[in-house]
């Protein structure tokens, strides 16, 4: 069962129409000139009946949604949503200054937990004609030729040198839809038209394949399947895989802000320190910060470099089977405090 079903009842869910999105990954950015100057965020969508398409959108076209999501489903009482509100994820808010391709890229990891959140509220908000208006393939999304999708490559991997027998009629292929130039030795070219004879599935959204006798990796969104791959291949089609979810805390005098933050999993399961404060510095918008994390004993440690970074990995995976967590969460968590900011750390002798 996947995940956005476990979300939900199940019987309230199986009568929901095919065509009702379930998931949705911003795959990349693409930048728009013209009189003003915008950023696009390329968007797959991924349908209750297993339909995959990219839709084009702006954050102002999220924001309106969002709005108009508010007015008519938001409770007075946030404690107390009654039988036809419910309490809405929190959208990352406008910014006015500032690099519009850098603030694209800031926006992403956000605006994906905030359609995952979206996508699994009660069944009856998906039926709500905005939302599935802002989620709908429309002919312009359609006649869009996708380009880099860089978000969505699978880690750099060997392809295979073998050279397969191809078999016209019994061999998994399928036809591309739109030119695709590869980005290194391990990604294929391919031209509209061109029929390409499938090896293996990588991960959710590339395939392996032979083309013009080249062999290579190329993102399914190209092609469109003739024959698909048997199901024994097929096995990496994990729906949110993709993605894991780092908990992460901001600790300071007024509260404590908690976090899920859907980061991607090949760039995280060993990140660097760098990388992790860039990351919570956007997350909560506050610039001077350290991370920590708690050891077994419930004491925050400060994290100062790399080889703290592995430390925390090591010890939160050994704690793996005392804590209870989602299978997509990591097994460890950054908890985020000021950086002049030393009282939150035990001292006692």
């Amino acid at each position: 069962m996947s995940l956005p079903q476990q979300l939900r009842d199940e019987s309230d869910f199986d009568q929901l129409p095919h065509n009702i999105p379930i998931s949705a990954t911003i795959a990349d950015i693409e930048e728009k000139k013209g009189f003003i100057d915008y950023f696009l965020f390329v968007i797959e969508v991924k349908t209750k009946g297993g339909s995959k398409y990219f839709i084009y959108r702006r954050y102002r076209e999220f924001f309106n949604l969002h709005q108009v999501l508010e007015f008519r489903y938001s409770p007075e009482d946030l404690e107390r949503p009654g039988p036809n509100t419910c309490v809405l994820p929190t959208l990352p808010g406008k910014i006015f200054i500032g690099n519009k391709r850098e603030i694209a890229e800031s926006r992403i990891s956000e605006l994906n937990t905030y359609m995952k959140r979206l996508l699994g509220l009660p069944t009856w908000l998906l039926l709500d004609e905005a939302l599935r208006m802002f989620f709908y393939q429309t002919d312009k999304d359609s006649q869009h030729q996708p380009r880099a999708l860089r978000r969505l490559r699978p880690p750099t991997r060997k392809v295979k040198t073998v050279k397969p027998k191809m078999d016209l009629f019994s061999s998994p292929r399928a036809e591309v839809m739109f030119d695709f130039r590869g980005n290194g030795k391990a990604e294929l070219n391919l031209k509209k038209g061109d029929v390409i004879f499938l090896l293996q599935r990588v991960n959710a959204d590339w395939l392996e394949g032979t083309v013009n006798d080249q062999t290579g990796i190329f993102p399914q969104s190209f092609v469109k399947i003739i024959k698909p791959l048997p199901e024994s291949d097929s096995e990496g089609e994990g729906g949110d895989s993709t993605y894991s979810c780092l908990h992460c805390f901001l600790l300071n005098p007024s509260g404590v802000q908690t976090r899920d933050v859907c980061v991607q999993e090949d760039l995280t399961i060993q990140p660097t320190y760098k990388d992790l404060l860039s990351r919570m510095r956007n997350v909560f918008k506050v610039d001077d910060i350290a991370l920590n994390y708690r050891d077994p004993e419930g004491d925050l440690i400060r994290i100062l470099d790399d080889e703290d970074v592995q430390l925390m990995i090591r010890e939160g995976r050994g704690q793996q089977g005392k804590v209870k967590r989602p299978v997509n969460q990591f097994p460890w968590e950054l908890h985020v405090t000021l950086a002049s900011d030393l009282s939150v750390y035990n001292t006692e002798a």
